[in-house]
């Protein structure tokens, strides 16, 4: 087994010695590793929903908890918060352009850990 590069130096950072705290990637994964964050974002690639909407699509995560997790990812620009003034009043959550390439992300993450899950695991 090789461990040559296998492909062009990309536009990043050489790797060097660092602290998890310094590493955005480690930032974004212990934010995204939050329970609830992912599958709120998985949610909302339908389309906007209310906040009680999303909340039957996560069986068991309190009201406290979700609005949280929505304050939480509309702080990092995942999503928009759009009031409506209309009866029933409330608000409309959505992806926003850099949650809708997070989900990207998050969708081939999740079809590489099913692939991962089936390959046998050494022992």
């Amino acid at each position: 087994m090789s461990f040559a590069p296998t492909a062009k130096k990309r536009d990043l950072d050489v790797p060097a010695q660092r602290r998890p705290d310094d590493c955005p990637v480690e930032a974004w994964l212990a934010f995204l590793g939050h329970r609830w964050n992912a599958l709120v974002l998985w949610h909302l690639q339908g389309g906007a929903r209310r906040h009680n909407e999303l909340a039957v699509l996560l069986p068991g995560i309190a009201p406290k908890v979700l609005s949280e997790r929505l304050e939480g990812l509309e702080r990092r620009g995942l999503i928009l918060r759009a009031p409506i003034a209309a009866f029933p009043r409330g608000v409309l959550y959505a992806l926003s352009p850099a949650g809708k390439e997070l989900v990207g992300i998050l969708d081939r993450l999740e079809l590489w850990s099913r692939q991962s899950m089936r390959r046998p695991q050494p022992e």
